[in-house]
C-alpha cells in the first residue's frame, strides 16, 4: 500500500491538464521550504532537505533520470555533513553569520573539476545501460546534459555546506538547465519548480552577500 502511495502514477491531482502525482507535489513542496530555509541561513534546512531529497530520489528513478538519482544519493549525504558543520557554526538569533566567499584559487579548482568530472560522468551514464542492465533497463535521457547539472550540484551542495556564497551561482545554472530539461521530460510542475527556485536563488544570493556586506562595514566599529 505504500509502495503505491509513491508511485509516479499515483495521481494527487491534476493542475492545467497536469497530473501531479502525490509523490513530486510533497516533495516539491518540502524543497522549496528547505531553499527558503537556507536563505535564511537557519540551520533546519537540512532536516526539511533530506525528506525532499528521498521523495525525489523515488521519483527520478521512476522517470529514468538516473544521473539525478544517484544525485540524491549524495545530496543525503551532504545534508547530513551540512546539518553537522552548521550545527556548529556560529549563529545570531538562529542564524549562522560565517558565510563567505571562497579564495579565487580555490573556486577555479572547483571549476576545472566539475567540468572534467561532468564530462567522464556523462559518457558514462550514456551508456550505463549497457553495464549495469539489470538497474537501469533502459537508456538514460539527455545523459551529458543531465550529468552536467548533476556534477554542478554536487559542487554546490558541497560549497553550500561549507557556507561558500558562489553556491548559489553554481545554482542558478543548474535552475536555468533544469526549466528546460524538465519541461522536455514533460514534468511540467518540476520545471515550473525550477522557475521559482530561479528567483528564490537569486534572493539567497543577495542575502548571503549582503551578510558578507553588513559584517564587514561593523568590523571597524568593533575594532574601535
Amino acid at each position: 500500500m505504500m509502495s503505491n502511495f509513491f508511485n509516479v502514477d499515483n495521481i494527487a491531482f491534476t493542475i492545467l491538464g497536469y497530473p501531479m502525482s502525490y509523490v513530486e507535489f510533497i516533495g516539491t513542496i518540502l524543497y522549496l521550504w528547505s531553499v527558503w530555509l537556507i536563505s535564511k541561513r537557519n540551520i533546519l534546512t537540512w532536516a526539511v532537505g533530506i525528506v525532499s531529497v528521498i521523495l525525489y530520489m523515488i521519483l527520478f528513478y521512476q522517470i529514468r533520470l538516473y544521473s539525478d538519482t544517484i544525485e540524491q544519493i549524495y545530496y543525503l549525504g551532504a545534508s547530513v555533513y551540512g546539518w553537522w558543520i552548521w550545527n556548529k557554526s556560529p549563529k545570531d538569533d538562529g542564524q549562522i553569520t560565517d558565510v563567505q566567499y571562497s579564495y579565487s584559487k580555490n573556486l577555479i579548482l572547483w571549476v576545472v573539476f566539475t567540468g572534467i568530472i561532468s564530462v567522464a560522468f556523462g559518457y558514462f551514464m550514456s551508456r550505463v545501460h549497457l553495464f549495469l542492465p539489470v538497474i537501469f533497463p533502459e537508456a538514460a535521457s539527455f545523459p551529458y546534459l543531465d550529468a552536467i547539472t548533476t556534477i554542478m550540484s554536487f559542487s554546490a551542495m558541497w560549497l553550500m555546506a561549507k557556507k561558500k556564497i558562489e553556491s548559489w551561482i553554481y545554482w542558478i545554472i543548474v535552475d536555468v538547465i533544469g526549466i528546460w530539461l524538465y519541461f522536455v521530460k514533460d514534468v511540467k510542475f518540476l520545471s515550473l519548480l525550477y522557475v521559482i527556485l530561479l528567483i528564490m536563488v537569486f534572493n539567497g544570493l543577495r542575502m548571503w552577500h549582503k551578510s558578507v556586506q553588513n559584517k564587514s562595514a561593523a568590523l571597524p566599529q568593533n575594532a574601535a
